[in-house]
């Protein structure tokens, strides 16, 4: 699935600093719905070493914070970055705390979850569901939550949409 109209969504950064999806054309990068409050906010651990492994390739980890599964990410953005940081070293991008669903559902995620994988395609199920965009901006790959950043499918599609060039 062609998914170039990912580049033209602005994005709100957790420092309050604006983006476009676009500035990540040509990476690769991992989008992650997070939150503090999870069983799996452990993989932030995971989602950091990854970033620290590929980014150098060209890899980004995106984290988006939202806290509409069961209350688990309560703080503003600044408490976010601030326990990102000193619990886990993230040091990969965060966006400003958002939905990942419903009539408030962010637009990347909206184009997102049109990608037809995974347990609920086109819901996201909960919190730490992976999508993985490639150089051009086609969608990849879509991981449940239960599935570890460094678990061996994760790995392979990293390691596969890094050796693809860019369009």
């Amino acid at each position: 699935m062609s998914s170039s109209g990912l580049y033209g969504i602005d994005l709100t950064m957790n420092d309050g600093s604006t983006k476009s999806f676009g500035d990540f054309r040509g990476h690769p990068v991992l989008v992650v719905n997070v939150a503090s409050k999870c069983g799996f906010t452990p993989q932030y651990a995971g989602l950091e070493a990854l970033y620290g492994r590929y980014a150098a390739e060209g890899l980004v980890v995106l984290g988006m914070p939202c806290n509409q599964f069961m209350g688990q990410e309560p703080g503003n953005d600044g408490e976010i970055a601030e326990f990102c940081s000193r619990t886990f070293g993230v040091t990969f991008p965060l966006m400003a705390k958002g939905d990942v669903r419903g009539k408030d559902q962010h637009p990347l995620y909206g184009q997102l979850t049109r990608f037809g994988t995974g347990l609920l395609p086109g819901l996201v199920k909960w919190n730490f569901e992976k999508f993985l965009v490639g150089r051009d901006g086609e969608i990849l790959a879509r991981f449940a939550p239960t599935v570890e950043p460094d678990a061996p499918e994760v790995i392979a599609a990293i390691e596969d949409a890094l050796a693809r060039p860019a369009a």
